[in-house]
């Protein structure tokens, strides 16, 4: 019986030691924005089904250097990494060395392309946070970079995984002529970022889900506390923005315009928040499968409809084509 119950345990404290060895190791870059935390605490303390196996273990604290809402962050979520277990280094060679796959949540864009750089070059499959870069040439660079190195990342906002996004990107409301969205644009910073980059993504992103790819120009109406912004489609499809310029105006909503009613109606609302979870998952599934769930293309066609806006704004409005972003 002594036999047959140490054996017992053995082989429990060996398949313990099986699973421990196997979990897949998720590595953060930047501990200067909520999302950081937000996402370990997913993968490491709730556990939903979808994270099974994955488990965040390390940490690069950098990170912004002078952004102030982004710097102010770091003591607070080095405390909450530590109180889960999550090893913070202060080589980031040596972090992304520790684990298998990587997020790389720097809260700023500036810092974005060397770390991506790395990242590519060690051959771990990435998930980069918004905002992908604070240029439109960097972000071009982090594409041609991903390329160049085979690299298995996408970047995309959370707001992409709302219910309606998903129900419009997949057909279910048939074809669709036209949508209108509604998002914060503020957080400037002092031009460090182009300007629609660090927040308003949540709204142009959402747009280009629900349309699709295509745009061809845009025009950006500016007035005191909104920026209205109207996309027009290579099929003449549009859709609409109302960028919300004004500090602490944090609404989203719109609505989705289908060729035919949907349930009776002519417009469809559209529900924007879907939290974190919905994200995290999707990037799990990009590292069980190496399969990114945006194009490269989607990617540039999204930073270049933003740039393009931006250049109308600042040019009173004119016409601007995607072509003329460079």
């Amino acid at each position: 019986m002594i036999k047959q119950t140490l054996f017992a345990a053995t082989i429990v404290a060996s398949a313990a030691l099986f699973g421990a060895t196997n979990e897949k190791r998720i590595g953060i870059i930047g501990l200067d924005t909520s999302h950081s935390t937000k996402f370990a605490d997913i993968v490491n303390v709730q556990k939903p089904d979808s994270c099974a196996g994955f488990k965040v273990t390390s940490a690069y604290k950098w990170g912004s250097k002078d952004i102030f809402s982004s710097t102010n962050r770091y003591p607070k979520y080095i405390e909450h990494m530590n109180k889960l277990g999550v090893k913070i280094y202060e080589d980031l060679d040596e972090m992304i060395a520790s684990v298998d796959f990587i997020l790389l949540e720097t809260n700023d864009g500036r810092e974005h392309l060397w770390q991506a750089e790395k990242v590519f070059k060690a051959g771990k499959p990435c998930y980069i946070d918004k905002p992908l870069a604070a240029s439109f040439a960097d972000a071009a660079k982090i594409v041609e970079l991903g390329r160049k190195y085979n690299a298995k990342w996408f970047t995309t906002s959370g707001l992409r995984y709302g219910e309606t996004m998903r129900n419009a990107r997949a057909g279910k409301y048939g074809k669709i002529i036209g949508a209108a969205m509604c998002s914060p644009s503020h957080f400037a910073l002092n031009n460090t970022h182009s300007e629609y980059y660090w927040y308003a993504i949540h709204g142009f992103e959402p747009l280009l889900t629900i349309m699709g790819t295509g745009v061809e120009k845009v025009r950006t109406i500016r007035n005191e506390g909104v920026d209205i912004v109207t996309g027009v489609w290579k099929d003449g499809r549009i859709g609409t923005l109302r960028a919300l310029t004004a500090g602490g105006l944090y609404i989203y909503g719109g609505y989705i315009i289908p060729e035919n009613p949907w349930e009776g109606s002519a417009f469809i609302p559209i529900s924007t928040n879907p939290g974190y979870g919905p994200l995290v998952g999707e990037i799990i599934e990009f590292f069980k499968t190496g399969k990114a769930p945006v194009s490269d293309e989607e990617t540039l066609e999204l930073f270049r409809f933003m740039e393009a806006a931006s250049i109308s704004a600042r040019e009173g409005g004119r016409e601007v084509k995607l072509s003329e972003v460079k």
